[in-house]
Formats: structure tokens, sequence, C-alpha cells
């Protein structure tokens, strides 16, 4: 019997305790949601619409779908993940830009060592992409939000893909850092 109780005690113990713990818990979360401000935007209550132009591939070295992939993404993303309307007409928001650079080169080098006076080959190689923006903000008391920037990223890969697979898995990578950027620039506030 007396085991029996023990037993309760202890089981009644560690209810307290994790009872306790879970308040305790709830409680520093309050506390640090009061300490900290996540408002998710910068952008003003009166910003109510947004155009995003093409992108026009202007680079060097083309990549026929790039223009296109970018302009999807980007309109995508602000449409998707802000309350803001399309609009082709007189636009809170206007953005527009250019890609400016697309190109492949080789980052690490490897030598064969089976071929005489050895034969110097890329083992891995880096995309780059680079886009010119133009971010307007038409809101009253907002135009000082406006700017004009250059994003850029890179994504390093094995030489033994083919341009095909760097066209349709890379390029979609780097596209997603610099429209993660261009994004947190316009519109988080962190």
């Amino acid at each position: 019997m007396k085991t029996f109780q023990r037993a309760k005690s202890t089981l009644q113990t560690r209810k307290f305790s994790f009872i306790s713990l879970f308040f305790l818990g709830s409680f520093s979360l309050a506390l640090l949601a009061n300490c900290y401000s996540f408002t998710g935007s910068s952008l003003s209550p009166e910003t109510k619409t947004i155009e995003i132009r093409d992108f026009p591939n202007n680079a060097p070295l083309m990549n026929a779908s790039l223009s296109q992939e970018f302009s999807t993404a980007i309109q995508n993303r602000f449409l998707q993940r802000t309350t803001l309307k399309g609009t082709k007409e007189n636009p809170d928001i206007l953005i527009e830009g250019e890609i400016t650079d697309y190109a492949i080169t080789p980052t690490t080098i490897s030598t064969s060592v089976n071929a005489p006076g050895g034969n110097i080959q890329a083992a891995q190689n880096k995309l780059t992409i680079t886009v010119k923006v133009h971010y307007e903000n038409r809101v009253p008391n907002e135009e000082s939000k406006s700017f004009d920037r250059v994003y850029s990223d890179e994504a390093v890969f094995s030489s033994d893909l083919d341009i095909n697979t760097i066209e349709t898995s890379q390029v979609k990578v780097v596209n997603e850092r610099i429209i993660n950027k261009i994004f947190n620039d316009i519109v988080a506030n962190w």
C-alpha cells in the first residue's frame, strides 16, 4: 500500500512539474512576443496595387527562357505573398528592370594525372545571374522608399552537369535567391 501511495505521490509531483513547465513556457513565449514586433511588411496600408513589368534578358550569354522564368517568378512572389493586386494602370508600386548578366564560369580546376602533361579541366562551375531593379513607390509620403539596385547571386555545381540540367535546376535556385532579396528589400520590415 505504501508503495502505491509513494508512486501516486511521485506521479502527482511529475504532473505538477509538467503543468508548471507548460505555463512557464507559455509565459516565456508571451513575454518574448511582447519584446519583438514582427510587423511583416513595411508597405503602408494605403499601398494596394502593383505592376511588375517583364525583365528582358540583356546578358551577353543568352538563356532563352530566363526572362520569362524570372518575370513570372517575381510576379508570383508579390501577388501570392502580399495583399497587393496586380494592375497596369496607375499602380501604387512599380517594379521593373533587366537581367544584365548570365554567366557560367569555372571555379575549381582539376588535372588529369593519367594524361602526359596533364589535362586541365573544370571540376566545378559557377552560374551567376545579375539583375538590375528599379522600384518605384508612388504612394504619397512613401516616395523616399523607391530605389535602383543591382542584385546578383550564384550557384556552384559539378562540371559533369549538362547545360539542360543547369538551366532547369540551377537557374531556378539562383532566381529564387535574387527574388528573395528583392522581396525582402521592398516588403519585409525586420
